[in-house]
């Protein structure tokens, strides 16, 4: 079997591992094996074959982590209407303690309500914004 051969089975497995897990790293790594395979393809030797899957995966894996490292967050699961209904709701908050919390009553029970970091508390009409375990995050409406 040619050199080349075993690294496209190679890329080929790493894929594969990709599709069970969902690492998306593991497509980075098996751009390295195939650049592999393209140098065997080439006439290369083996340790330049392994060099290049080793620049070629190692710096798409360092290309990869450094570009999500620079995106903003994601938003929090918590904050989706899709995983939690309660995201969206509008409550009245009528007083807040000076801790930073309220004690409001919604769905039929009494609750604790918290507002943003650097968000002066008001009272009036509020939206749920996350559930921060049993704590609801608000926002003004």
């Amino acid at each position: 079997m040619e050199q080349s051969t075993i690294w496209w089975l190679a890329a080929g497995i790493v894929v594969a591992a990709e599709l069970l897990t969902g690492s998306f790293y593991l497509l980075m790594l098996a751009l390295g094996l195939a650049a592999a395979a393209i140098a065997a393809h080439l006439g290369f030797e083996l340790p330049l074959q392994m060099v290049s899957a080793a620049v070629v995966g190692g710096g798409a894996v360092a290309a990869w982590h450094w570009a999500k490292k620079k995106r903003p967050g994601d938003p929090s699961p918590r904050a989706e209407r899709s995983v939690n209904l309660d995201v969206g709701e509008t409550i009245y908050i009528d007083a807040w303690s000076p801790d930073g919390t309220a004690l409001v009553k919604y769905r039929g029970a009494q609750w604790t309500a918290m507002h943003r970091p650097g968000v002066t508390p008001a009272t009036g009409m509020h939206r749920v914004a996350e559930l921060v375990g049993n704590r609801l995050l608000v926002d003004p409406a």
